[in-house]
């Protein structure tokens, strides 16, 4: 059985989403006429138009706008990498739910959202100062 995974995400505009993920640094490219490729390091998430996301789910897409229906996490290679990538979102019209702050005393993150409300963490994770078990 085949090991490889894709993630299916309905947009409102597909030609805008991939604007906005090439803008703040993911390769986005254009698969068809309504569709789009974004490869993120392993990770291939194909983004379809809304309603040809509903006829193959067989269900209405959901309203970001009131719920989170995922959060895609992104690791990070450092604090200064999360804080230029929130900068490059804020600059494509992303909107940010977390500001860059530490938690726990290792790690280092922020969220946002993408143009359709789909919600995305990045994290950078200080393994040196992870608690020990």
């Amino acid at each position: 059985m085949s090991q490889e995974i894709w993630i299916n995400l309905p947009v409102k505009d597909v030609e805008r989403s991939t604007a906005f993920f090439n803008e703040i640094g993911f390769h986005a490219v254009s698969i068809g006429n309504e569709r789009a490729k974004l490869a993120i390091g392993q990770t291939t998430i194909l983004l379809f138009p809304d309603a040809a996301f509903e006829k193959f789910t067989g269900a209405k897409t959901a309203d970001t706008s009131h719920s989170a229906e995922v959060i895609f996490s992104i690791g990070a290679k450092s604090r200064e990498e999360v804080d230029a990538f929130i900068q490059k979102v804020e600059l494509a019209g992303g909107s940010i739910f977390g500001k860059p702050s530490e938690s726990d005393g290792w790690m280092y993150g922020a969220g946002f959202a993408d143009l359709d409300g789909h919600r995305w963490n990045l994290l950078y994770m200080d393994e040196s100062k992870m608690p020990k078990r």
